[in-house]
């Protein structure tokens, strides 16, 4: 945390709210990209990571899970090839921690569903966090207002816990998770699981993405569901766009083609972000 004085009174600034400074100055969204920890093993996630985060502005991490309710076919394939290999929370905080010493290391946000925090405990899940240099946090399944009291335990450690929209949040209820949000908010950009084919135009995702905006203009907020190679460019005036089943499956294909992950991915995240510079 980089800290600067203001009168008498300190002030943080999160690396999260850093990328997006710097990715601003830049005239840019940031890049956000998701994997799954432990896919297609733990050395292998943690080398797909590294290599990636060259291009990332910020890495999501996927805990994988066996009832992933938001999640489309591909990031389901990543998180089933995760648990067969024998994944553990354990692990994730260790990939994390080795990640956070590397060179070209970004914010890290987990991004799961709340039995595993659940049956981890609340309390050491945040700690553990915390140790291991996590910067955010993404509960799938634990909405506003349910997610209040883990949201004050994680900004008193600094973490970010990052609130869900979708084009179905009432105004009323809108501004409502904005005022009680952090650094970060995730739009969801249409009704559906992850990975779906982008049913709503980038038009329209846009108009409902300015009317979050108009609320609360100083607010990052990213957009993400849909969002591959084709669609980035279109959306590019986002804080931030999120990719991931785009990357879950071209991990899919490299490995039922007998190829490197590792190169495929990083090739790919390479491509989005010359598509939104």
């Amino acid at each position: 945390y980089f800290k600067r004085k203001i009168g008498k009174i300190k002030m943080s600034i999160s690396p999260i709210s850093l990328a997006f400074k710097k990715c601003k100055e830049e005239k840019r969204p940031a890049l956000l990209t998701y994997t799954v920890a432990g896919d297609n093993t733990k050395k292998k996630s943690f080398e797909i990571l590294n290599s990636i985060s060259k291009y990332a502005d910020i890495c999501e991490i996927g805990m994988p899970h066996n009832t992933p309710i938001a999640d489309g076919g591909q990031i389901q394939n990543s998180a089933y090839r995760a648990i067969k290999n024998g994944i553990k929370l354990k692990d994730i905080f260790e990939i994390v921690k080795k990640f956070k010493k590397t060179k070209d290391a970004k914010p890290v946000i987990l991004m799961g569903y709340y039995n595993t925090i659940f049956q981890f405990g609340e309390n050491k899940f945040i700690r553990k966090s915390k140790k291991s240099g996590v910067d955010g946090l993404i509960i799938v399944d634990l909405p506003w207002p349910e997610n209040k009291k883990l949201a004050k335990k994680c900004k008193k450690k600094s973490i970010n816990f990052i609130q869900l929209l979708s084009p179905t949040t009432s105004l009323k209820r809108l501004k409502k998770i904005l005022k009680d949000s952090h650094d970060m908010v995730y739009y969801i950009s249409m009704l559906s699981t992850t990975g779906g084919k982008l049913k709503v135009s980038p038009k329209k995702i846009l108009e409902n993405y300015s009317k979050i905006k108009k609320i609360n203009k100083f607010k990052n907020i990213v957009i993400g569901f849909g969002i591959t190679s084709k669609t980035i460019a279109s959306l590019k005036k986002a804080d931030g766009l999120v990719v991931g089943s785009a990357l879950c499956k071209e991990i899919s294909k490299s490995l039922k083609n007998r190829q490197n992950p590792v190169t495929n991915v990083n090739k790919m995240v390479s491509k989005l972000k010359n598509k939104i510079i």
